[in-house]
């Protein structure tokens, strides 16, 4: 029986690379200490993490890195997606093998193909571990509600889903309506938590946003919990801003989030590097990103 008592707060990492693209281990065990110690109820290695920017090696050494470091006190979730099911299945039970309490699987994506065949690749998957799934719907890759529900229908350990192609809202409505059944489909809400508290009013049991405000997730998400649902739209309102800032594409994200970590004082200067291809900000825009952390309270770290 795969262990469905996840919910809360899950921030994603951000991997801390050097100039010449080594990953500073220090800085991520740094940061996972820091994470778990805000009281978040599980961390995961994904996309915001560059996943899809490791080596083979990479992979298992991050992995172990932030099993290891985290001590069974929170869980620790894996993305281990391929383009092909047997690339999947071996990145998945190597993720298991080493560690991770959950695994996050979007669907392939560079070769179209129906709905039918890619439940048929979670499947496989599911059932070649022995640890929960997280399906990954973003809008590049999607997992449309009515496929979520019929993976979660075929196979016990699909029984979370991670949804973030806009516009999230009706997804979960929709998930809702078409698993009221009693099907195990636990929603996780992600686009950096930016309808955290919307979603979480629609059935989600958590979130999984970057890595750089867990203490202020954690603030709103125990409010709600409280039953204070003003307190956690107000605690929300004020972090608004840099939640938007935080929402960048082109890779621009991966590096606004590494010198956040760096001005809050978890990541060293040099760690604050991400991996082409990534569109890099300028120095006014850095600047602007230390103006509002400074507005917010949150700038730790100056020049």
């Amino acid at each position: 029986m795969p262990d469905l008592t996840m919910r809360g707060v899950y921030p994603i990492l951000s991997t801390p690379f050097d100039e010449n693209g080594n990953i500073v281990f220090e800085d991520l065990e740094r940061q996972v200490e820091w994470i778990v110690d805000q009281g978040v109820h599980g961390v995961g290695i994904a996309m915001a993490s560059e996943v899809f920017k490791f080596t083979e090696s990479e992979r298992d050494a991050v992995l172990k890195s932030v099993v290891d470091t985290a001590k069974n006190r929170v869980k620790v979730v894996m993305n281990t997606g391929a383009e092909g099911t047997d690339a999947t299945v071996y990145y998945s039970k190597r993720a298991e093998e080493l560690g991770a309490d959950a695994l996050m699987i979007r669907p392939t994506s560079y070769i179209p193909t129906t709905a039918s065949e890619h439940i048929e690749y979670f499947v496989q998957i599911a059932e070649a571990v022995g640890i929960p799934i997280f399906l990954q719907d973003q809008s590049t890759a999607q997992v449309p509600p009515g496929m979520a529900v019929a993976c979660a229908k075929r196979h016990e350990n699909l029984c979370y889903i991670k949804v973030e192609t806009p516009p999230t809202l009706p997804r979960f409505n929709e998930a809702q309506k078409l698993a009221d059944d009693g099907t195990n489909l636990f929603l996780f809400g992600g686009m950096g938590g930016a309808f955290f508290l919307e979603e979480l009013s629609r059935g989600s049991v958590g979130t999984m946003p970057g890595s750089t405000l867990p203490d202020k997730f954690v603030e709103i998400w125990d409010q709600w919990e409280s039953g204070d649902q003003a307190a956690a739209f107000d605690a929300f309102d004020k972090y608004a801003s840099i939640i938007r800032t935080l929402a960048q594409g082109q890779g621009l994200a991966n590096w606004i989030y590494k010198h956040i970590m760096w001005r809050r004082g978890v990541f060293s200067k040099n760690g604050t590097f991400a991996r082409g291809p990534s569109l890099r900000p300028d120095a006014e825009h850095l600047k602007e990103i230390d103006a509002l952390l400074d507005r917010l309270g949150l700038l730790t770290v100056a020049d």
